[in-house]
């Protein structure tokens, strides 16, 4: 599948954008190593090497690019050459830290780093700077959290491609089979339907089920069981799905039934409450209130969601504590869940944009308990 990646006007935006917050927070420099910042801030898909790549942003300097002479040609793949950034390669034997430093006039007081930077380049750039860097969470998770219209349109097509997934488990779920063979299934028709590759894949059956962070085994699937289904990816250019539906492989009990469908109210009314100005713990409460209320509290053992982008797992996080007001913008998963160890567990997850007056779900596939 062809690399892309949005036109250079977007990431142009982006970089005003981070400059801007910048200097409000007081900084005098951002150093972003390759990762998901540095992919959402120039298109790059640099990987991180023992020599030094980044992009440094200052409040006050146009942003520089740091790269090893033998890593321009990836880099020209991003949307730096048509920025007109400049570029400061170099080779072995030079000092890039002292390239990076330079790139913003040398002095440099209070500085972060992005937080995929490891401690193989942000020890020597301290030891540089004389201080220890700050994590650069404050300027990029503003950015990062609320999508523009380009981010919007890449999760829709995510949240269509995995529903379409979603649609033929029924055809692959059969007692007999091994969760390992239906997970096969999965990830083809992941990548058949649009995604670059299978970020994950949980096929969680009968006691499987209750452990939310399974994934896969060779248990066989035996009739009777429920199976949580929670799988994603991402599409060109970085852009993830992520989605949960509860099956039955036939006729589920009634206790299955009536505890599932608590569940799925519990799954709506949190839905329901997304709109701006409301705190992201009030989406867990409405939930969590309803699970409690039914007996259930103790079976809902995680939060009731994750922002998600160029990471699957990313700001906002929908989880108590968290006293963030929503903004239009923002894209998150609504995932409460009900665990039973040793027995069963369920699951129901759409991801969600807040829109001006509510949010709109990505994922269209019915919420009901589906008996294959």
């Amino acid at each position: 599948m062809v690399e892309q990646r949005f036109p250079a006007s977007v990431y142009k935006s982006r970089l005003e954008r981070a400059q801007k917050l910048t200097a409000e927070a007081g900084l005098t420099a951002l150093f972003i190593t390759p990762g998901p910042d540095l992919r959402y801030l120039t298109g790059s898909r640099a990987a991180t090497f023992e020599r030094l790549t980044a992009l440094v942003i200052s409040p006050v300097h146009e942003a520089h690019v740091i790269v090893p002479r033998l890593e321009l040609a990836a880099l020209r793949e991003s949307a730096v050459g048509e920025l007109g950034l400049p570029i400061h390669d170099w080779v072995d034997g030079e000092d890039p830290y002292a390239l990076a430093t330079d790139a913003v006039g040398g002095d440099i007081g209070r500085y972060a780093v992005s937080d995929a930077a490891p401690a193989l380049h942000t020890v020597p750039l301290a030891t540089r700077i004389g201080t220890g860097p700050e994590l650069a969470t404050a300027v990029l998770r503003e950015l990062r959290m609320v999508k523009d219209q380009a981010e919007i349109d890449s999760l829709h097509e995510a949240g269509a491609a995995i529903d379409r997934v979603h649609a033929r488990v029924g055809d692959w779920l059969k007692a007999g089979r091994t969760e390992s063979e239906v997970a096969a299934d999965i990830e083809a028709a992941i990548v058949a339907e649009g995604h670059t590759g299978a970020e994950f894949i949980i096929v969680g059956s009968g006691p499987n089920g209750a452990d939310p962070h399974h994934e896969v085994s060779d248990r066989v699937i035996e009739n009777g069981d429920v199976v949580v289904v929670d799988i994603g990816g991402p599409v060109e250019p970085g852009y993830n799905s992520d989605c949960t539906r509860t099956y039955c492989v036939g006729t589920p009990s009634s206790t299955v039934t009536e505890q599932y469908a608590i569940l799925q109210q519990a799954q709506a009314a949190a839905v329901a409450a997304v709109r701006p100005g409301v705190r992201a713990e009030q989406i867990d409460a409405a939930a969590r209130d309803i699970l409690v209320d039914a007996g259930l509290g103790e079976q809902f053992v995680h939060r009731t969601g994750h922002g998600i982008g160029l990471s699957v797992h990313e700001e906002p996080y929908i989880v108590s504590g968290n006293d963030i007001a929503l903004m239009p913008g923002m894209a998150f998963s609504i995932e409460p869940g009900i665990y039973f160890p040793g027995s069963w567990g369920a699951r129901i997850e759409d991801i969600v944009i807040v829109t001006e007056d509510g949010c709109e779900p990505l994922n269209r596939q019915p919420h009901e308990l589906k008996v294959v």
